[in-house]
């Protein structure tokens, strides 16, 4: 994930707890959008555009598709690095994921998320990236 300006990606580890793990002794396939969120959250932090920052710009910013191609499974006690790169942000904030083991860099599932702006006032649905994003990331003053 290195084709983005730096601070449009971030990284963070996660180690699964117990109480994430399935009857089958992995991660439930469910528990993985959590580990999404947490990374999204760790990039957003870095633009300075987290949910509060959303809220007081005043837009809500749903996500509206969730994708996840599960390659291998996350274990108990596996800790793992997730990576968040926005790669879209015309239109829509396109985030893509890459989950992989911390220790061997192994590649274990990648994902992406969408979300669209919406006008906290009006409730509607923006067709054109609000100013405040593109200043965030960096492409207006």
């Amino acid at each position: 994930m290195s084709d983005a300006p730096a601070h449009w990606q971030a990284d963070t580890l996660i180690d699964p707890p117990f109480f994430d793990i399935d009857p089958m002794e992995i991660v439930w396939h469910g528990n993985y959008v959590k580990y999404l969120e947490v990374a999204r959250c760790t990039l957003l932090d870095q633009i300075d555009y987290n949910y509060y920052q959303m809220k007081d710009s005043g837009y809500a910013w749903p996500i509206v598709d969730l994708h996840l191609r599960y390659v291998q499974p996350v274990r108990f006690r596996q800790q793992v690095r997730v990576s968040a790169k926005i790669i879209e942000w015309e239109h829509r904030l396109k985030i893509h994921y890459r989950v992989v083991d911390a220790a061997s860099g192994r590649k274990l599932t990648t994902g992406h998320t969408v979300q669209v702006a919406v006008d906290i006032g009006s409730g509607e649905l923006q067709f054109e990236t609000p100013a405040v994003l593109r200043r965030k990331l960096g492409l207006a003053p």
